[in-house]
């Protein structure tokens, strides 16, 4: 056996295995707001910066428009946004949220410190969690530029 390829030795397995146990941790927040993790990323970009074009969406959550399309719809059906044509360029669809979707920001506002509080309540400390953060941007900066 190769050491290199022990599924333990390598560094995209516990990321795929991070990411995945934390949108997990998230989902019973989600549950009872009737949204899932990557609806609440729209959210947050459109809590932000409302009246986003679809691909600064895509762009922003290094996702391809064939899985934020149907997102979207499934977004608009729940009265969380909607989608239209730009005025300045009619390719372009123009995301905003709907009142329904302005009042969860405050309904929301809570839920990324239950998680961190989560984390450190079972044995991470503030000052490892604050650290992860900026590796993990440096990490994702790095391998972005391999494409």
């Amino acid at each position: 056996m190769y050491p290199q390829l022990k599924l333990d030795n390598q560094l995209c397995f516990r990321l795929y295995t991070a990411a995945r146990l934390v949108t997990a941790s998230y989902t019973p927040f989600f549950r009872q707001f009737g949204i899932t993790y990557p609806q609440y990323l729209v959210l947050m970009l459109l809590w932000e910066s409302d009246n986003r074009v679809v691909s600064d969406i895509t762009d922003k959550l290094h996702l391809e428009t064939n899985t934020v399309t149907p997102l979207l719809q499934r977004m608009e059906k729940q009265n969380l946004i909607v989608r239209q044509k730009s005025a300045a360029d009619s390719r372009q669809r123009i995301v905003s949220l709907t009142n329904e979707g302005k009042k969860l920001e405050e309904q929301m506002k809570d839920v990324p410190n239950c998680l961190a509080r989560s984390v450190v309540d079972n044995g991470m400390s503030v000052e490892e969690l604050q650290a992860l953060a900026p590796l993990l941007d440096k990490f994702i900066e790095t391998v972005k530029k391999l494409k």
